[in-house]
């Protein structure tokens, strides 16, 4: 037996209930009785069972009254909770987003942001997954993402197909061992980094397609001693001795434990700009939105002394 019955009614059973007379309850709903009446029969005759016992002057439920106006007690309060836990996901208030982005920016750019957007919304769960550069641009175009905060380049990955709102710029640096030659300059030449050993970054790194294009700019080939992806480990390897290397600016809080010294990287002087990217026309929820909208705005978020954030955020590709 079907018992379709609609939240409404629900609502004017449990009054009926609640208030012990179709007169109170009509009262309090603001209904005529006669109205509140047919709804009881009505929901009496879905159900095939009297819920009030109508023979005294007070209604009093029938033992199947007390056991739905349990049931429909539970089922209105969890219909309300829903509908408050939609509304807050509407405004904002609730939800999920997710965000694909390097490993350096989780680590250095977004958590001053991600901070400021948590105390205002609590209820809402943040995902920041990190991954190398190409896989991020993946998750963005295959949508298990909201949006990515990554960098855009000439020598990184074509995001032609993507909107692209740039919000920060970081210098290249080349690091190095206390003592070191290099720290008695004030800048190094990519050609003179490429007189000493060198601790390169994976072929797979966007650091990686970086550095190539700036060592080819100089004119210069670097004397490639050792090759990692982890920056840890290339910051360890510098530490040791057996290399320099070159990173950029919102890398260089990562090495600090290294101890690493560093000097700004010219001719020529080498910048990653870093970007909001995310798939055009695909809507975003409230929540996400106000993340998005919350990495753009971001002037008060502190960055390291080789980095910056953008003066004018133009988003390209949007219409």
């Amino acid at each position: 037996m079907r018992m379709d019955l609609t939240v409404q009614q629900l609502r004017v059973v449990l009054a009926v209930h609640d208030a012990g007379s179709f007169t109170a309850a009509a009262e309090s709903l603001l209904q005529a009785q006669s109205s509140l009446s047919r709804t009881v029969l009505e929901v009496e005759r879905r159900l095939g069972v009297a819920l009030f016992e109508r023979t005294t002057r007070r209604l009093e439920p029938t033992a199947e009254g007390r056991e739905f106006v349990t049931i429909a007690r539970s089922t209105v309060a969890t219909f309300e909770a829903n509908l408050r836990h939609f509304a807050g996901f509407l405004d904002g208030r609730r939800g999920r987003v997710r965000v694909a982005t390097l490993p350096s920016l989780a680590a250095i750019l977004l958590p001053g942001i991600v901070s400021a957007y948590q105390r205002q919304h609590a209820s809402v769960e943040v995902s920041i997954e990190d991954a190398l550069a190409v896989e991020v641009l993946e998750r963005v175009r295959a949508g298990t993402v909201d949006f990515a905060v990554t960098v855009v380049s000439a020598t990184t990955e074509p995001v032609d197909d993507l909107l692209v709102t740039p919000v920060a710029t970081d210098r290249f640096c080349c690091v190095f061992p206390p003592g070191h030659r290099f720290a008695a300059s004030t800048e190094v030449t990519w050609s003179e980094l490429a007189t000493e050993a060198f601790i390169a970054f994976d072929r797979t790194t966007s650091i990686r397609q970086h550095l190539d294009h700036a060592f080819a700019e100089s004119g210069a080939r670097p004397r490639d001693a050792i090759e990692a992806r982890n920056i840890s480990a290339v910051a360890g390897l510098v530490a040791a001795g057996l290399g320099v290397s070159a990173v950029p600016g919102l890398v260089l809080p990562l090495v600090e434990f290294a101890g690493l010294d560093y000097r700004p990287l010219v001719a020529p002087a080498t910048e990653r700009r870093i970007a909001v990217v995310r798939v055009p026309h695909r809507p975003l929820s409230p929540a996400a939105i106000a993340f998005h909208d919350s990495i753009i705005g971001a002037r008060g978020s502190g960055l390291p002394p080789q980095a910056s954030w953008v003066r004018r955020r133009r988003t390209r590709g949007e219409e």
